[in-house]
């Protein structure tokens, strides 16, 4: 995997997620293994494909339309003689839409599709709930065989796109944010499935967050700090399999705050329930994320709002938990 710099870091920021994907790394990952193909339910140049469908590799890309059960099923094939397929579209279309043909195809049959869902959470706006995507974590956690990469950054975005094309197994990533997206990782980091990173040390309270709301945690982080609460930030960037051992570690700390642009039912707040529902001695769970409704629709900004996902309202909810405790 390339090693992420600062100046990198800039550059995939301004992209985004989707952008630093298909619009640099899908590049140099073709030129490596001769045997990708890139398929897409009619979103080549909205994830900013053009270079490599005009340039790079134009013999091994397929845009199957607005169909996405005909594009895993496409990918299931191509996947079973040998190739690469990576199926791209709006997370909420794939997911749903192609709900079974996952579930056959990378589930039951185990094929090496990657399949990276974009536009996830709330980052669609006033495109409204049908393009919102807050289930897909939990659909997909509830599929057999699949992996779940949720990425923080562009740059841990095109870290974990690598990682993924490294191994023969069925992947999901969620691609959240959009561009100009904020820089959590300014330089190189170890990943790998099952792992997380610390970004930020503390004691008291751990905040396990994951996509877009881990630049989020971190500004929470500094908030509290002024209240002089220490809090530990972790980005959970691999969702299935959790990272177990630090789950574990972090439980010794008063409180566990879970963070998500995702619903809080079945989604990392629910994974991190799960680990640790098995000890006898629990610890404080607070789960943030999208609350059980379809909501109003209205800007990136105002949605979060609605969930209460803006960092100063993230302040105010770990306080309110922390004082209960103290």
């Amino acid at each position: 995997m390339r090693e992420i710099t600062r100046q990198l870091a800039r550059i995939y920021s301004r992209l985004g997620q989707r952008g630093a994907i298909f619009g640099m790394a899908i590049n140099d990952v073709y030129a490596l293994d001769n045997d990708l193909v890139v398929m897409t339910a009619d979103l080549a140049t909205l994830s900013g494909m053009d270079r490599y469908v005009k340039t790079a590799a134009p013999y091994r890309f397929i845009n199957a339309g607005i169909a996405e059960q005909n594009l895993v099923g496409m990918a299931a094939g191509l996947a079973a003689e040998g190739l690469r397929p990576i199926v791209t579209t709006y997370a909420t279309f794939l997911t749903m839409r192609a709900c079974e043909q996952i579930r056959h195809f990378m589930g039951y049959m185990s094929l090496p599709i990657v399949a990276i869902g974009s536009g996830a959470g709330l980052s669609q706006g006033f495109a409204g709930n049908t393009h919102y995507t807050i289930e897909d974590i939990s659909m997909m956690r509830a599929i057999p065989n699949i992996k779940i990469f949720s990425p923080a950054d562009a740059a841990s975005a095109v870290k974990l796109f690598e990682l993924s094309m490294e191994t023969r197994e069925p992947i999901y990533m969620r691609l959240t944010g959009g561009m100009n997206m904020p820089m959590v990782y300014t330089e190189d980091a170890p990943f790998g499935f099952g792992g997380s990173n610390i970004i930020r040390e503390g004691k008291d309270i751990s905040i396990l967050a994951t996509g877009t709301m881990v630049y989020n945690a971190v500004k929470v982080a500094d908030l509290l700090q002024e209240k002089g609460i220490s809090v530990q930030v972790v980005d959970m960037y691999s969702i299935k399999p959790i990272d177990s051992q630090l789950i574990s570690k972090v439980m010794n700390q008063s409180l566990i705050v879970t963070l998500e642009e995702h619903s809080k039912i079945g989604g990392l707040g629910a994974a991190v329930a799960e680990e640790i529902s098995s000890v006898p001695h629990m610890c404080r769970l607070l789960r943030l994320g999208i609350s059980d409704r379809f909501d109003l629709a209205g800007d990136y900004e105002f949605l979060l709002t609605q969930n209460r996902l803006m960092p100063e309202q993230i302040v105010e909810d770990i306080t309110k938990a922390w004082d209960e405790l103290v």
